[in-house]
C-alpha cells in the first residue's frame, strides 16, 4: 500500500478490546470485501472491509480473521487466513502478504493459507458454543448487493445450526467510535492532505474554470501525498448547484460572482477526512454573500464548543437548529411568522438548512457510533452547518473534523485549513 505502515500496536490493542467483550467459548469471524466487477474483465478498485482492517491492519482481498479467546490451543486464539502467494501472482498482480509480513502488519502470530480455512474452522467450531457474525448495522446503511460477509454468514449458520449466534456490530460500534491516539494521528494526516488540496485550488480558481477541473486539482494533490484519493464522492458545486445537497456531477463552468461549495476530503490509510468550504469564483465575496457566510461560520464556531463529553447528539442538533433560526431571522431569510407557525417536527429553519449538523467520522466518512449514548473523549465528529438559498443563487456549507477532549473545547483537526472569509479572499488574490 502507498501509505506509511501503521504501528501494529493499534491492531493488537483493537483485538484485545474486542475479545474482552466476547462471551465465553465464542469465536468471531471477519471477512475481506469482495472485488466488485464492472463488466468484461474490469473491476472496481478493491477497498477493504473496515472491520477486518480495524482488527488486523490487513488491506488485502480474500483475507479472513478468526478470534477465539478461549481456544484450547493458544495459537488458535487469533488466526489470519490469506491467499497463498506465489511468483505468478507477484508478476501479474503484485506482491501479496507473506506470513511474515502479515505478522509484521497485524501482530497476529498464527497465519494459515486460505485453502486450509474450512478444515481449521471445523475444528474450532467443535470447540466453541457461540459464533459472532459481522453485519452492517450503520443507521444509514442501505445495502442491496450481497457482500462476501453476507454469503459467509449464510453458509456458516446453515453449516453449524446448533451454535448460538451473537453480533459483532454492537461491540464494534462502541469501540470504533472512540479513537486511539494512533488513529487520530492517521486522521490528522488525512486532514493535512485535504489542506494541501484546498490551498492548491485557492490559487487555481477563477471565472471560467470548470468544476471538474477543480476536482482534478484536488485529486492531483491527494495522490501525490500518498492518499488513494477522495474519501467519498466529491462535491464541487458552483452557483445554484450548491442547492442540490448531493450534487456530484461537477460538470458546470464557474462564473464570475458565483460561490463554489466544496465538500471534499482525502482518505489516508483507509481513514477519512471530511471538509466543506465555500469560496468566491472571483476571489471576492459580495456584501450579501459575506454576510451570510459569516453567520454560518459563527454557527459552526458556537456549535463546535458543544462537542464535549456528556453531550447528547440529538439534543445537540436541536441547539444548533435554534442558532440557525436566530441567524436566519437576522439575515431576513425567515420572519417571525415563519417561526411562530413552524411544525415542531420540521422547524422553519429546515427549509434552508435541511441536513444534520454532525456525524461520527473515522474509517468510514459516516463512521460507526452509538448516537443514543452521550459523547465521550476521543470521539471524532464533523460540524457542518449550512444554508441553501436558490432564490439568491448560492448555498454555503462549512465543515471541520473535531476530536472531543476530556476537558475543554474539542481539537480541530482542520484548524490549519483557511475558513475566515477575509483570509480566503487574501489567499485567492495573493
Amino acid at each position: 500500500m502507498r501509505y506509511q505502515p501503521i504501528n501494529s500496536d493499534l491492531f493488537i490493542k483493537n483485538r484485545k478490546n474486542f475479545m474482552a467483550q466476547m462471551k465465553p467459548k465464542s469465536l468471531a469471524v471477519f471477512n475481506s470485501n469482495d472485488t466488485y466487477p464492472i463488466g468484461a474483465d474490469s473491476t472496481i478498485p478493491f477497498q477493504q472491509d473496515r472491520n477486518i482492517y480495524y482488527l488486523s491492519g490487513v488491506d488485502q482481498e480474500e483475507s479472513v480473521l478468526v478470534l477465539f479467546p478461549d481456544a484450547p490451543h493458544e495459537k488458535h486464539r487469533e488466526i489470519l487466513f490469506l491467499t497463498e502467494t506465489n511468483e505468478h501472482i507477484a508478476v501479474w498482480e503484485g506482491e501479496k502478504l507473506t506470513k511474515e509480513k502479515a505478522f509484521k502488519t497485524s501482530g497476529v502470530k498464527t497465519v494459515y493459507w486460505l485453502k486450509d480455512f474450512h478444515k481449521v474452522l471445523h475444528e474450532l467450531m467443535a470447540q466453541s458454543e457461540t459464533v459472532y457474525i459481522n453485519t452492517n448495522e450503520h443507521y444509514r446503511a442501505n445495502v442491496e448487493t450481497e457482500t462476501r460477509e453476507a454469503r459467509f454468514n449464510k453458509w456458516l449458520l446453515e453449516s453449524y445450526p446448533a451454535h448460538s449466534v451473537a453480533k459483532s456490530n454492537p461491540i464494534l460500534q462502541r469501540l470504533r467510535s472512540v479513537k486511539d491516539h494512533l488513529e487520530l494521528d492517521v486522521m490528522q494526516q488525512a486532514c493535512n492532505i485535504t489542506e494541501k488540496g484546498f490551498r492548491r485550488i485557492l490559487n487555481f480558481v477563477k471565472p471560467g474554470v470548470w468544476e471538474y477541473e477543480i476536482e482534478a486539482e484536488f485529486m492531483h494533490e491527494f495522490l501525490r501525498n500518498r492518499s488513494r484519493g477522495f474519501a467519498y464522492t466529491p462535491i464541487v458545486a458552483s452557483g445554484n448547484n450548491a442547492n442540490v445537497l448531493h450534487y456530484i456531477e461537477n460538470k458546470a463552468q464557474c462564473k464570475e460572482g458565483e460561490l463554489i461549495l466544496l465538500d471534499v476530503g482525502a482518505e489516508y490509510a483507509n481513514y477519512s477526512s471530511d471538509m466543506s468550504r465555500t469560496i468566491p469564483v472571483s476571489g471576492k465575496f459580495t456584501k450579501r454573500q459575506k454576510e451570510v457566510y459569516n453567520k454560518i461560520n459563527h454557527i459552526k464556531k458556537e456549535a463546535s464548543k458543544m462537542l464535549v463529553p456528556g453531550t447528547d447528539w440529538a439534543a445537540y442538533h436541536k441547539e444548533v437548529g435554534k442558532m440557525a433560526t436566530s441567524a436566519f431571522l437576522e439575515l431576513g431569510i425567515l420572519d417571525k411568522a415563519d417561526v411562530q407557525n413552524e411544525n415542531p417536527d420540521w422547524p422553519a429553519y429546515k427549509k434552508y438548512f435541511m441536513h444534520g449538523t454532525s456525524h461520527n467520522i473515522g474509517l468510514d466518512t459516516h463512521d460507526y457510533g452509538l448516537l443514543h449514548e452521550p459523547m465521550k473523549a476521543n470521539m471524532v465528529f464533523t460540524v457542518e452547518p449550512g444554508v441553501y438559498l436558490p432564490e439568491e443563487g448560492f448555498g454555503i456549507r462549512l465543515e471541520d473534523d473535531l476530536v472531543i477532549q476530556e476537558n475543554g473545547e474539542p481539537i480541530n483537526l482542520m484548524k490549519n485549513i483557511p475558513i475566515e472569509a477575509d483570509e480566503i479572499e487574501d489567499l485567492m488574490n495573493s
